[in-house]
């Protein structure tokens, strides 16, 4: 059991011996060995002792804490890795304004390619030309990025490229007990978007591991700016895998009704803003009820663990593996003048 999650509201974790209990209202609801737990995932509001704390420490658990709605909080991190060598290079060549524009260009194309990949397979599979137009704006659009003058202009583009992709995106969700009307998130406003953010965030979760796997700061990217307490390389790094992975997998629970509406608890009107944490959770427009949280995180896990071509190596590969593979490659990138960073696109 490498990865746990917990998703249980008003629950506490407590240590005994080398394993965790989760109570809730005085009851044990689960039971976490110490063996072969590498990363704790607590989705909500979830309290731990000063014990529990030390236990996770000295077991070199990677603790990450998310809102309810799946935003990212705060990570446990045990220690800095120490390739000063990476880092450096990492802080040397994203300085360069050229570079990380040039990096920043191949992450956008990269993006947009598979969003066109997506639009277009499910144009043939639904016989839907609206799907085939969406590509084509896409790829019009697509041939602009490597022209960029600065790294504002290339948000632009790829702003209006996602844009473009969600104005489209309703035609690929085919329940009709489900309506998408946009993208929004911050918090999200129906059962789509709160899918996808959350999705999103247990992804760019992923990615944040790798880098620190790897050795490299997940706090300097290219793309996104850096901002006080943004992963903005992970922000940069995961946008690879949003359509291919997140935006199929929502769509694969949504369109083989795997999820209903009455799965998820929708408060209407949506409050404009909340005061803090604990009015978020109580007026919050959409949240997944905990039954469907459970069988959403189980889906993706099951989804991690899946194998897909990867080029790179020539073989098979998990998903998980994949991203870690993905992140080892930009580090080469950055420590190797010769080397260049290919996001992952989606073939086959």
């Amino acid at each position: 059991m490498d990865t746990v999650y917990i998703m249980e509201n008003g629950s506490y974790l407590r240590r005994e011996g080398m394993a965790l209990k989760v109570i809730k209202e005085g009851r044990e609801i689960d039971h976490i060995p110490a063996v072969g737990l590498k990363k704790l995932i607590l989705a909500g509001y979830v309290s731990l002792s000063g014990s529990v704390l030390d236990f996770l420490i000295k077991n070199r658990v990677e603790t990450v804490f998310m809102t309810p709605t799946g935003r990212f909080r705060a990570r446990l991190a045990i220690d800095e890795h120490r390739h000063v060598s990476l880092r450096s290079a990492q802080y040397l060549k994203l300085s360069d304004q050229q570079f990380a524009l040039k990096t920043a260009m191949g992450i956008v194309s990269g993006k947009i390619a598979n969003m066109i990949r997506l639009l277009m397979l499910r144009s043939r599979t639904y016989a839907d030309d609206a799907l085939q137009v969406g590509a084509a704006r896409l790829k019009a659009l697509g041939k602009n990025v490597s022209a960029s003058q600065n790294l504002d202009v290339l948000r632009g583009y790829e702003g209006a490229a996602t844009r473009i992709y969600f104005s489209a995106f309703h035609r690929l969700v085919l329940n009709e007990a489900f309506r998408f009307q946009g993208r929004n998130r911050r918090p999200p406003l129906d059962p789509v978007n709160a899918m996808l953010s959350f999705v999103y965030t247990l992804l760019t979760n992923e990615v944040l591991s790798a880098i620190k796997a790897v050795g490299l700061d997940p706090y300097m990217g290219s793309l996104h700016e850096v901002s006080y307490g943004r992963p903005s390389l992970a922000c940069d790094l995961v946008e690879e895998y949003r359509c291919f992975l997140g935006d199929r997998f929502v769509l694969g629970l949504v369109n083989r009704k795997a999820v209903k509406p009455d799965d998820f608890i929708q408060r209407e009107p949506a409050p404009a803003e909340f005061v803090d944490e604990a009015e978020m959770k109580s007026k919050r427009p959409v949240e997944m009820k905990p039954a469907v949280s459970r069988t959403f995180v189980a889906a993706y896990e099951q989804m991690m663990a899946r194998r897909v071509h990867y080029p790179p190596l020539g073989k098979e590969v998990a998903y998980r593996w994949m991203i870690m593979n993905q992140v080892r490659r930009f580090g080469e990138y950055l420590e190797s003048p010769d080397r260049e960073y290919t996001p992952f696109v989606w073939e086959k």
